[in-house]
């Protein structure tokens, strides 16, 4: 079965969270944090995009249509440096160009591989979260 994007559906919550725990950099450093009800409200509102290959999720992605936010971005690291980011970021930035935003912006920690992925793809560190990671912004029109 060939890997496609896909919305996420009810289902998906156990292994979306499993994903997002056990990545090694930007750790949550509280799991309470990120709750059910988060997770539904960006299933159903936005959506949460998940890469599925033969029947398994390996990575998933949701912006904030609210505020221009890049929410998550993962991949399950038994499966990085593979692709499946990339793509994955483009369908969270495509969420927020259909919703009207003309930019975008995301923490990420510093020093991690995070960081240089966002580099590469020409976004902008433009100061520091009250926790200390890296705040990037994006350009998001296509012109």
């Amino acid at each position: 079965m060939s890997p496609f994007i896909r919305r996420a559906r009810q289902g998906d919550w156990y292994r979306i969270t499993e994903i997002r725990l056990g990545v090694k950099e930007n750790v949550l450093s509280d799991p309470r944090r990120v709750t059910i009800d988060h997770y539904i409200w960006f299933r159903d509102n936005p959506g949460v995009w998940v890469w599925e290959e033969t029947g398994d999720i390996l990575g998933f992605s949701a912006s904030d249509t609210r505020d221009g936010n890049i929410w998550a971005l993962f991949v399950d690291p038994r499966h990085e440096r593979r692709g499946i980011g990339r793509p994955l970021f483009e369908k969270a930035l495509d969420v927020l160009r259909q919703d009207g935003h003309r930019t975008a912006w995301l923490t990420t920690q510093p020093g991690s591989r995070a960081e240089g992925f966002y580099r590469a793809a020409g976004w902008t560190v433009i100061g520091h979260s009250l926790k200390g990671e890296l705040i990037f912004h994006g350009v998001l029109s296509k012109e």
